[in-house]
């Protein structure tokens, strides 16, 4: 009986993935041949460190970025409430606003001007 056997296709046989053209390129199984090379561990540990330190790096800008969008969007909201409170208070300031509220309680008007009260010096 026959095995079954995997039969490429034609322009196949050269392709690969990129990890086995990556193992045929780099050949890391020759740098290990003759034990773990202790001489690179400094430099793996410092590229290590570097990736690490640019990871955290990347998130915190990201939680800056956002908490900024955060505030920005905060602040417009108190900038409109501002807006909004100093035009009511404005409003309510006017002169027949407050004539208006104070007939309420029973105090009207005056229409006369006021009176330049003068003391004469002795």
């Amino acid at each position: 009986m026959a095995s079954n056997s995997y039969r490429l296709k034609q322009g196949e046989a050269g392709k690969g993935s990129i990890f086995s053209r990556l193992e045929k390129w780099v050949r890391i199984d020759t740098a290990f041949q003759h034990g773990l090379p202790v001489k690179f561990l400094p430099h793996v540990l410092f590229v290590t460190a570097i990736g690490i330190f640019y990871i955290g790096n990347s998130h915190y800008a990201e939680k800056n970025v956002r908490k900024i969008d955060r505030l920005k969007t905060e602040v417009e909201d108190l900038r409109a409430d501002y807006t909004t409170l100093k035009a009511d208070y404005m409003k309510a300031s006017k002169q027949s606003e407050v004539a208006a509220n104070v007939k309420k309680l029973g105090l009207k008007e005056s229409l006369q001007p006021p009176e330049k009260i003068v003391i004469e010096e002795e």
